[in-house]
């Protein structure tokens, strides 16, 4: 079985590298790659993690948020095109920062990925179990069939996939927008409600909800052919992102105010609209989760091949011991009591978004002096300004030390 990509020799450096000859994506399937991957657990779980901050500080984390995770996604982004050959964020790491910095990405991969994972695993049981009275571990299992089927096929069966589910949840979106909006119950006034003194823990959940940093180097693989496209794909794909992300929540918190924001906030604003919402409103939590999966799944899926030199493109037995290590643990730890839903989104948030924020810089610094290629696109010089590093570190490192201080409950935790 081939999946859509070979794998050439090994380069000069030991570096392994897929020839970048994969099955190229058009660029409405990149930006569907972008929605669907950061449209997942966190966008059904910011709502209930801001329930004591409120709306207004969860609005201003997702646009600083927003914005420095779209810059560092094109610090990715120029990097990946300024190497010949095709790596993963570890594989960039390795090359340009060294074996410490690949193996902090990598972790910052796995942990990111397996946060999120775990949590489809378990909100996706407990959707099935409203939707369909199933058994939670067996709704998980149902959900699990599809979403390792089309990452088994890879890239290109992930990007048709991600723009059919997104044009079909964008549709459910609106229709419950507009629902929310024209019901009585529905007041502008829970958006104002709310302590700002909360506002930092909702900070490590809004970063794992623009969780695309992970794909730029698999979607530079489809658009090899158009790089120019990448940038365009991201910054589009990233707008449209902000917009659900905020919309979500507004609507949710609007209709039924901060104190009765369930954890999967789709069950309580489907339940608050009525029946034909609470099935539309879980289908599309349903979807969101899916089209994560796939996403982060599929980046997880090949940085685990990069950093131990695993043929996942080309050798089947290869290829299923990866896909083992990605679907299993999250199975396991969803039912193991250890972490919640939003914990497990927390958690990740924290450590990936510190590494998130100094790795990109680093790779791009040093693509400009070791890369392979001078690229037909380029950052623009004030997005490597100093000044925007130094802000973008700050924050999260910040973000992290808060953290840390709540457990160990110093400063209020949020929760």
């Amino acid at each position: 079985m081939s999946y859509e990509t070979s794998w050439p020799a090994r380069a000069a450096t030991g570096d392994v590298r897929a020839v970048v000859n994969a099955k190229p994506l058009s660029f409405v399937e990149g930006v569907a790659m972008i929605v669907g991957t950061n449209i997942g657990a966190g966008v059904l779980s910011i709502a209930f993690a801001a329930r004591k901050a409120g709306f207004m500080p969860l609005l201003f984390w997702l646009v600083v948020v927003g914005l420095f995770t779209t810059v560092t996604m094109l610090y990715v982004a120029e990097a990946t095109l300024r190497t010949r050959a095709h790596l993963q964020l570890s594989g960039l790491a390795r090359r340009y920062v060294g074996r410490t910095g690949s193996w902090l990405m990598f972790a910052s991969v796995c942990v990111n990925s397996l946060g999120a994972l775990t949590a489809y695993m378990s909100g996706s049981g407990r959707l099935l179990q409203s939707l369909l009275g199933l058994p939670p571990s067996l709704g998980s299992v149902l959900f699990f069939l599809p979403a390792a089927g089309v990452l088994w096929f890879g890239l290109k069966a992930i990007g048709r996939s991600e723009k059919v589910i997104c044009i079909c949840m964008v549709a459910m979106l609106v229709l419950l927008f507009a629902a929310t909006f024209l019901q009585p119950e529905t007041h502008l006034a829970h958006l104002l409600e709310g302590n700002w003194l909360y506002m930092i823990p909702v900070f490590n959940v809004v970063v794992f909800c623009f969780s695309a940093q992970y794909i730029v180097p698999e979607m530079a693989r489809g658009f090899s052919n158009k790089p120019e496209q990448l940038p365009k794909a991201i910054i589009t794909g990233m707008g449209i992102t902000f917009l659900l992300l905020a919309m979500v929540p507004l609507s949710v918190i609007a209709l039924n105010g901060l104190a009765n924001v369930s954890e999967v906030a789709t069950l309580s604003w489907g339940e608050a609209l009525g029946n034909w919402a609470f099935f539309s409103a879980n289908i599309f939590a349903l979807f969101a989760m899916l089209t994560s999966y796939w996403g982060l799944g599929g980046s997880l899926l090949t940085n685990i091949g990069d950093r131990f030199n695993w043929q996942v493109d080309s050798a089947a037995r290869q290829r299923m011991l990866a896909m083992l290590l990605v679907v299993a643990p999250p199975f396991a730890l969803a039912y193991s009591g250890l972490v919640s839903f939003v914990n497990a989104l927390y958690i990740a948030g924290v450590f990936s978004g510190v590494v998130l924020s100094i790795m990109p810089m680093l790779i791009l610094q040093n693509a400009r002096k070791q890369g392979d290629t001078q690229p037909r696109w380029q950052c623009r010089r004030w997005l490597t300004h100093p000044l925007i590093k130094s802000v973008i570190v700050l924050i999260y490192l910040a973000s992290a030390l808060y953290a840390i201080a709540s457990l160990f409950n110093l400063l209020p935790s949020g929760w």
